[in-house]
C-alpha cells in the first residue's frame, strides 16, 4: 500500500481550479446555519445529531451546480455545513445543562454565542497542527471521508472525468445505495411503518447473590441501519470486531452481573429526585420513563420495563467504564502520535522564529502556524473573561481558562482519532465531554468549589468550550480527509471551517434560546437527554455521588489492553455505545470479511498492496478486477451512509415544522429486520456479482 505522503489526489497538486470563491463560502455559511439549526433541535429532542459531512456535500453540489461550481468549491461549501452541525452538537450537549442545574434561569444569548464561537474556533485551530499527524501519518480509515470523496468524484467529479474518455467506472451503485438507505430510513423515522431497532430480553432463572433471589436476564438488540452496515464494511472486520468486543463486555457480561446483584430498576420509580422538583415534575419524570419503557418494548410493557431497567444499568454504571477506558486510551493514542505531533510543533516553532520552512505542494499547505499558535494563545483572554464574568470566581477562572485551552487540544485529538476510526456519526462526543467534565469537576473540587450552583456553572462552562472544540475536530478531520483525497488546499478548507463557525454560532444561540422559550428545556417536547447526563455528572462529582469505581475499572481495562497490545479506543467505544449500534457495525465488518475471502480465493490475496481504499474511492480509470470489487463496495456503502444521513436531516426538518407522518406508534419489527438483512445480502452480493456470474458459466 502506498504512503499517504505520496497520495495522488483526484485533482493533482500541480493543478489549480477555483476553490475558495465567494459563492462557495456563501453556500457554506448558509448550510452551516440551516444544518446547524436542524441538528440543534434534533439533539435537544432525541439526544443525537446527524453528521452533515455527506448531506452538506450533496446540498452544496445542488446549490453550486447552476453556477458551474468545481469539485473543490463544492468541498468548501461542505466544510461550512460540517461546521454548523458539529457546533450544534457541542452547544446542545452542554449549554442546556446550565438551565437544568439552575445556574441560568433561561438560555443567555450573548454568553451562548461567545462560548460557541470560542470553542468552535479553538477546535479548528487545534486541528491544524493535528492534521498531518492524524490524517497523513496514520492508517485511520475515516469512513465518512472516504464516502464523501466517493460521492463528490462520482457526481461533480464526473465532469472532470468526462475530459478523459478512458475513465469509465460508473457511479450507479452510489445512487442505488442512497435510494435504498433513504427510503428505508424514511419508513422508519418519517412514516414509522417499520421499526428502527430491535430489543430483546430473556430471563434465565433466579439466583441468590447479595441477599435474596433476583432474576438473571440477558439482553440483545440491533439497529436496522444500512449506514452502520456501511461503516462496518469500510472500517473492516478487525476494527469492527474490537468495537463488538467492547459491546459484548459491557452489555452481555458486566450489565447482567450488575442486574443480578442489584436487581433491575423500575420505570415506575424515580431513583434520583431533585429536592427542588415539584410534584408535577416528579410525575412528569415518571411518565417519561414509562413512555420510554413502552417504546423499548415496542408496546409490550412486561418486556419494555425489563429492557428499560437494563438500559438504566448501562447508563448509570457501564457507560462510565467506557469513559474511563476512553480517557486512558485517548491519552495513550496521543502518546503514540507524539513523534508526528512533535514534527508539526517543531515546524511551527521554526515558522514563529522566522526560519526557513521548506516549500510544500498546494495540497499540503495549512494556515500559517505562527498565526495559529498566536491565535490559540490570544483565545485564553476572552475565555478567562467569560468564565470570570459568569462565575465571579476570577482566580479559579484564570486557571480553568488555561486548562480549557490545553485540554481542548487533548479532547480534539481524541475526538478526531475516534472520528477517523468510526466516522463522525458514531463518534461518541458525549463520552469525550463526560471525560472532560469528570476531570474539570475534580479540579474544581480540589479548589474547594463543591455543592454550589456557581461551581456547577464553571464546570459546565469549561466543558462547553472543550466540547465545541472536540465536536468540530471530528467533522473537520473527516472533511479534511475528503479534501486530501480530492485535491483540496488545506488552508482554504480551514478558512471555510472558521467562516462556518462564525456564521453558525449566533444563529445556534438564537435557535436554542427560542426552543427553550417555546418548549422549555427538560420538558417532554424538548427532553435534552445529553444535557441531563452532563448535569447529573456535575452534581455527582461536586455533590459526592459519582460512580468512581466504574471509571477506575475502565481505566484499568485500558491499561490491560495496552499491555497485551490491543487497540483501546475501539473497545472503549463499544462499551460506551448502545449495543444496538455496535452489532450492525460488526455485521458490516463480517460482510467485508466475506468479500475479502472471495477475493482471496479468486485472486490469491484480498490485501490492496497496490492500492488503498482511499485511492479506490476516487479512482475512475484502469480499474483492475480486484480493485473493481472494492470500489463497487465503497461506492455502495458511501451511498448507504449518504442516504441515511440525508434522510435523517430531512426528517429533522419535518419535526421542526411539526409535520407528523407517523402511521404506527409502535411499528412492526420483523419486516424491518428482514429488509435490513436483505440490504446486508445486497452489500455482500453486488461487489462480487461478476465472480458469481463467471462461476455459473
Amino acid at each position: 500500500m502506498s504512503s499517504r505522503e505520496d497520495f495522488k489526489s483526484f485533482i493533482p497538486a500541480s493543478r489549480k481550479i477555483p476553490e475558495l470563491t465567494i459563492k462557495a463560502v456563501l453556500v457554506g455559511a448558509i448550510l452551516a446555519v440551516v444544518l446547524g439549526a436542524a441538528n440543534a433541535y434534533l439533539g435537544l429532542y432525541a439526544g443525537m445529531t446527524v453528521s452533515a459531512v455527506i448531506p452538506g456535500a450533496v446540498m452544496a453540489f445542488a446549490f453550486l451546480k447552476p453556477f458551474k461550481g468545481t469539485i473543490l468549491e463544492v468541498n468548501i461549501g461542505m466544510m461550512g455545513a460540517a461546521a454548523g452541525e458539529a457546533l450544534a452538537a457541542g452547544v446542545i450537549f452542554t449549554i442546556p445543562a446550565l438551565v437544568l442545574l439552575g445556574t441560568w434561569t433561561e438560555i443567555q444569548y450573548l454568553e451562548t454565542t461567545i462560548i460557541a464561537l470560542l470553542g468552535g474556533i479553538l477546535g479548528v485551530l487545534w486541528m491544524i497542527p493535528l492534521r498531518r499527524a492524524l490524517i497523513i501519518k496514520t492508517d485511520l480509515p475515516f469512513p465518512e471521508g472516504i464516502a464523501v470523496a466517493a460521492v463528490l468524484t462520482s457526481t461533480v467529479g464526473a465532469e472532470e472525468a468526462a475530459k478523459d474518455k478512458s475513465k469509465s467506472v460508473s457511479g450507479i451503485w452510489l445512487l442505488v445505495g442512497v435510494l435504498v438507505a433513504a427510503i428505508f430510513k424514511f419508513t422508519q423515522v418519517g412514516l414509522k411503518v417499520l421499526s428502527g431497532a430491535v430489543h430483546g430480553i430473556a430471563n434465565i432463572g433466579k439466583y441468590d447473590i447479595g441477599g435474596g433471589e433476583k432474576d438473571a436476564v440477558v439482553y440483545g438488540g440491533i439497529a436496522a441501519s444500512p449506514a452502520l452496515l456501511g461503516v462496518g464494511w469500510i472500517i473492516g472486520p478487525r476494527i469492527a470486531s474490537f468495537v463488538f468486543v467492547g459491546g459484548l463486555l459491557g452489555w452481555v457480561i458486566l450489565a447482567p452481573l450488575i442486574a443480578l446483584a442489584t436487581g433491575l430498576p423500575d420505570p415506575t420509580v424515580l431513583t434520583i429526585v431533585d429536592p427542588a422538583w415539584t410534584q408535577e415534575q416528579i410525575q412528569y419524570a415518571i411518565q417519561t420513563q414509562i413512555t420510554d419503557a413502552l417504546a423499548l418494548g415496542n408496546g409490550n410493557w412486561e418486556s419494555g420495563r425489563l429492557i428499560w431497567g437494563f438500559h438504566e444499568i448501562w447508563g448509570s454504571y457501564i457507560r462510565y467504564i467506557g469513559v474511563g477506558a476512553m480517557v486512558v486510551g485517548g491519552l495513550y493514542t496521543i502518546f503514540k502520535l507524539r513523534a508526528n505531533l512533535a514534527e508539526g510543533i517543531k515546524e511551527a516553532i521554526i515558522g514563529i522564529k522566522g526560519g526557513a520552512v521548506k516549500a510544500k505542494k498546494r495540497t499540503d499547505q495549512d494556515l500559517n502556524f505562527k498565526f495559529v499558535f498566536l491565535a490559540i494563545g490570544v483565545l485564553t483572554i476572552p475565555i478567562f473573561l467569560l468564565y470570570g464574568y459568569i462565575s465571579n470566581e476570577w482566580a479559579v477562572s484564570g486557571i480553568m481558562a488555561v486548562f480549557a485551552i490545553l485540554f481542548a487540544f487533548i479532547a480534539s485529538a481524541i475526538a478526531g482519532y475516534m472520528a477517523g476510526l468510526l466516522g463522525s456519526s458514531n463518534n461518541p462526543i458525549s463520552g469525550v465531554t463526560v471525560s472532560v467534565l469528570l476531570i474539570t469537576s475534580l479540579i474544581l473540587f480540589g479548589f474547594g468549589l463543591s455543592g454550589n450552583i456557581e461551581a456547577y456553572g464553571v464546570a459546565i462552562l469549561v466543558a462547553a468550550v472543550i466540547c465545541c472544540a472536540a465536536a468540530i475536530s471530528g467533522d473537520v478531520l473527516q472533511s479534511m480527509t475528503c479534501g486530501q483525497m480530492i485535491g483540496a488546499t488545506p488552508r482554504n478548507q480551514q478558512i471555510a471551517e472558521i467562516i462556518g463557525v462564525l456564521a453558525a454560532a449566533p444563529i445556534l444561540a438564537l435557535v436554542v434560546q427560542a426552543l427553550d422559550q417555546a418548549y422549555r428545556i427538560g420538558s417532554t417536547d424538548l427532553p435534552a437527554p445529553q444535557a441531563f447526563l452532563m448535569s447529573g455528572i456535575v452534581e455527582g462529582v461536586l455533590g459526592g455521588g459519582m460512580v468512581w469505581p466504574f471509571v477506575l475499572a475502565g481505566a484499568i481495562l485500558a491499561f490491560v489492553l495496552i499491555l497485551i497490545d490491543l487497540p483501546v479506543l475501539p473497545v472503549a467505544i463499544g462499551i460506551y455505545l448502545p449495543f444496538t449500534l455496535s452489532l450492525p457495525i460488526f455485521c458490516g465488518g463480517i460482510v467485508r470479511h466475506v468479500t475479502n475471502k472471495f477475493i482471496e480465493r479468486k485472486y490469491g490475496s484480498a490485501e490492496e498492496e497496490e492500492i488503498s481504499d482511499w485511492e479506490l474511492a476516487i479512482k475512475q480509470k484502469d480499474v483492475k478486477p480486484k480493485e473493481k470489487i472494492i470500489r463497487t463496495g465503497l461506492l455502495l456503502t458511501a451511498g448507504l451512509i449518504a442516504g441515511e444521513a440525508l434522510m435523517g436531516v430531512t426528517v429533522a426538518f419535518l419535526i421542526i415544522a411539526n409535520i407528523n407522518l407517523s402511521v404506527f406508534t409502535y411499528p412492526p419489527i420483523l419486516p424491518s429486520l428482514l429488509i435490513w438483512l436483505f440490504i446486508g445480502g445486497i452489500l455482500a452480493y453486488i461487489p462480487l456479482r461478476e465472480i458469481f456470474a463467471n462461476k455459473e458459466k
